[in-house]
């Protein structure tokens, strides 16, 4: 009977440690993205999710992720400052400054940004439902 009973108490500690945390799967979007691995981020990414540019372009979970896939866009450098968390039982609210650094259509590009991410726990698994940056000015003394 005991041998029974201890994989029944362990398999909720088991299936918990197998759930990334919403800072896991944060850092698996840097991560994933400058590796432009499509693939392992598709999973991380809501179908109805959307992208905010700092230009004001909107883009979709398809489009964004083609373009990783193609490497039309590769991110060589991201770097997050002063990031916050700010959980709201399923919901999270992810904020920060990313210094970034990419190449979009052949032509490299740097900048610093302000970000804000949502995210949503769903099907035991965090996945983002949308993100936004702001492209900061430069700071003069």
């Amino acid at each position: 009977m005991r041998a029974l009973i201890a994989p029944l108490l362990l398999f909720p500690l088991l299936a918990w440690a197998q759930t990334p945390t919403l800072e896991q799967a944060d850092a698996d979007w840097n991560r994933l993205r400058l590796q432009g691995d499509a693939s392992a981020l598709a999973p991380l990414l809501a179908e109805d999710w959307l992208l905010t540019h700092s230009d004001g372009r909107v883009q979709r979970k398809a489009d964004y992720l083609q373009e990783l896939a193609t490497r039309q866009r590769r991110n060589t450098r991201i770097d997050n400052q002063d990031v916050q968390v700010r959980r709201y039982g399923d919901t999270a609210i992810v904020t920060g400054t990313s210094v970034q650094a990419a190449v979009s259509d052949g032509q490299p590009w740097e900048g610093r940004f302000r970000f804000t991410r949502v995210w949503v726990l769903r099907d035991g698994r965090w996945q983002m439902v949308a993100s936004h940056s702001s492209r900061l000015g430069e700071t003069r003394p």
